[in-house]
């Protein structure tokens, strides 16, 4: 009843703060009660508090505030026996004046107040910290900086002394502790506590990774009774931490979720030797929703950006992870990061397709030789998927719309040849204007899957002989080539040994003659587009007065020539393979058959430099002839050609 007759009070166009006044002397007079009791009126008084510290007059919501301190400084005095949450419940005004009242005056008040019960009061302070960390998590997203830093100062305090002090009887609130610093990380408006912000998650992993008995023996924590004491650690601990850091990876600006992202995967890094089973499972859901589709940003530039920066960077953090921890996440994780690597080979974005088809690379390239025949079956799924969905087919087909082609318009036709600084391919680019359009939509992911087959095609022989052997193995075959023929035997030997010293490296040894055979034959049918398309004056010449390239018309020689060479390399190398003897027969009859119709598109090219463009490949199967030892081999390859 009185405090009724109070709200009536302070609601009159002239308050009074009468009842005010004695319903604060009646609240310090009654805090000795039993617990029980106190609760009971504070169940009243709390509600009370709550409409008097939200008035919109500020000299009311001070008085209530200054009072509400007082009485919660005596109350927390008097300590608080484990398992009980009367702290929680006498404390929530605070958090309630804080949502509510929208008055620096009045929010820098509650700050200041919480901070002083943090600082003279911290030893007594039990199932209030969840309160406290509560009220700086509303703080932590205002737009006032005076507000923004004393609740961050004291939210470090807690993280960097108590924490050392005391985490034992804090670690029930470490869930809001985390969250609380998560939000100062994501205030945009203050880039220097973000970054601070996030070291101090990343300081919040030592004392995890120092307290999981502790995590796993506290009763007092709520919603843990269906949680198994080994799990603990996980669901109060290290979930909402990595949780904690996503959220910010997903809301911050560049430099920011940059750092967290980073942080992100050294926690992961430093301390993914303690973690479960069903830890990773939920730490990998988590991670990728980096990549969610549903989640990227609108704007079309937005989106580049957050692809070729943030997801590229998480696919190459996340391979890392998987090779540390290849013997965990192998058999629970690998083909869902094979879909996620798919996912990013097939989007719009040259960067994020092409780090894609590196990644499967260093995937394999480290832990192949660790793989399952399952595993093996899996990866060639991948890779055989990969290079069906990015096959350019739209290339022999794309017509103009009527009324489009326009042969004689110069600025339709003259775009310029772009190199790529970040790779070894070479594509052509658009330009500004033609990417807005519809057609310039269709001719960028085009050229994408350009890039994507010559990428997926080295990765190929990367994978199969190691990485640069092919290069080198070029370098040497022209060696040979230009060498005195009395000094090529020399040459021939030292580059067959430093041959089989680089292929040990490679993944040729652990793939069995079915993958082998896998592969070659979607590196043939890459080889045969091109070669189509190569041929397909008419269709290139379409393309070419539409803008898709400049001052020539377009070719996939490097897919013609490099699919071919992988091809060779792979079958040559299975037919003077002991250990491969039965399979002979099969992979002749395959080697013959593509030497023999390599040969013959040879001689039919007209053009110079396409006839140039083979020499490297002429050159590998001559002296890959040369080198066999039987001359019954040879002579069949001679009589297949005479």
């Amino acid at each position: 009843a009185l405090c009724h007759v109070s709200l009536d009070e302070l609601n009159q166009s002239q308050p009074r703060m009468f009842s005010l006044q004695k319903i604060v002397e009646i609240s310090y007079y009654n805090m000795g009660r039993i617990r029980l009791q106190w609760s009971r009126i504070w169940q009243v008084l709390g509600d009370y508090f709550n409409s008097v510290g939200s008035n919109a007059n500020e000299e009311i919501a001070f008085f209530a505030l200054d009072s509400l301190r007082q009485l919660s400084m005596k109350f927390i005095e008097k300590g608080e026996f484990s398992n009980f949450r009367f702290q929680k419940d006498f404390l929530r005004p605070f958090e309630h004046i804080m949502k509510k009242n929208r008055s620096p005056a009045i929010r820098d008040m509650v700050v200041r107040c919480v901070a002083q019960m943090v600082n003279s009061q911290s030893l007594n302070i039990k199932s209030g910290w969840k309160n406290i960390f509560s009220v700086f998590h509303l703080a932590a997203g205002d737009v006032d900086e005076s507000i923004v830093d004393m609740a961050f100062q004291t939210t470090g305090k807690i993280v960097t002394v108590f924490y050392k002090q005391q985490f034992h009887i804090m670690i029930d609130s470490f869930p809001d502790a985390v969250k609380c610093l998560s939000e100062f990380a994501s205030n945009s408006r203050f880039p220097d506590i973000s970054m601070e912000a996030i070291r101090l998650l990343r300081s919040c992993a030592v004392a995890v990774n120092e307290s999981p008995q502790q995590f796993a023996e506290h009763t007092g924590m709520e919603n843990d009774i269906n949680v198994l004491e080994e799990d603990r650690v996980w669901v109060r601990g290290w979930f909402p931490m990595l949780f904690s850091l996503s959220c910010v990876v997903n809301r911050c600006k560049l430099d920011v979720r940059t750092r967290g992202l980073t942080v992100l995967f050294e926690i992961v890094k430093t301390y993914g030797d303690s973690f479960k089973a069903n830890w990773w499972r939920d730490l990998f859901n988590i991670l990728f929703r980096i990549f969610d589709n549903m989640k990227l940003p609108e704007h079309v530039t937005e989106k580049a950006e957050w692809m070729t920066t943030t997801c590229n960077h998480a696919l190459y953090a996340i391979v890392d992870v998987f090779t540390q921890f290849f013997d965990m996440l192998g058999p629970l994780l690998l083909k869902d990061l094979y879909s996620q690597l798919q996912w990013c080979v097939q989007q719009s974005n040259e960067q994020l397709a092409r780090s894609g088809t590196n990644c499967l690379e260093n995937l394999v390239i480290s832990n192949g030789g660790k793989f399952s025949d399952d595993t093996w079956d899996a990866t060639c799924r991948c890779i055989l998927e990969i290079f069906k969905h990015t096959l350019p087919e739209e290339l022999m087909t794309w017509k103009p719309e009527a009324g489009m082609m326009q042969p004689q318009a110069p600025e339709v036709q003259r775009h310029g040849i772009l190199k790529r600084s970040n790779s070894q391919h070479s594509v052509y680019s658009l330009n500004s204007e033609d990417g807005k359009t519809e057609t310039g939509g269709v001719f960028s992911a085009l050229l994408i899957k350009c890039v994507v087959q010559l990428e997926l095609i080295q990765t190929i022989d990367n994978i199969i002989f190691f990485p640069a052997t092919s290069k080198k193995e070029d370098a040497e075959t022209l060696a040979m080539a230009t060498a005195d023929l009395n000094q090529s035997g020399n040459i021939s030997v030292s580059a067959e040994q430093s041959e089989c010293q680089r292929e040990e490296q490679g993944m040729y040894s652990f793939l069995s003659t079915a993958h082998l055979i896998q592969f070659v034959e979607c590196l043939v049918e890459s080889h045969r587009f091109a070669k189509n398309f190569n041929k397909n004056q008419e269709q290139r010449t379409v393309l070419w007065r539409a803008g898709f390239k400049g001052s020539v018309k377009p070719n996939l020689l490097k897919q013609e020539t490099q699919s071919l060479a992988c091809v060779l390399r792979i079958l040559f190398k299975m037919y003077s393979d002991e250990k491969r003897r039965d399979d002979w027969p099969e992979v002749e009859l395959r080697l013959i058959s593509v030497c023999k119709e390599a040969l013959e598109y040879f001689l039919s090219l007209q053009s110079e430099p396409h006839r140039d463009a083979w020499t490297s490949l002429l050159l590998l199967v001559m002296t890959r002839l040369l080198k066999m030892p039987d001359r019954r081999v040879r002579r069949k390859f001679v009589l297949q050609y005479s």
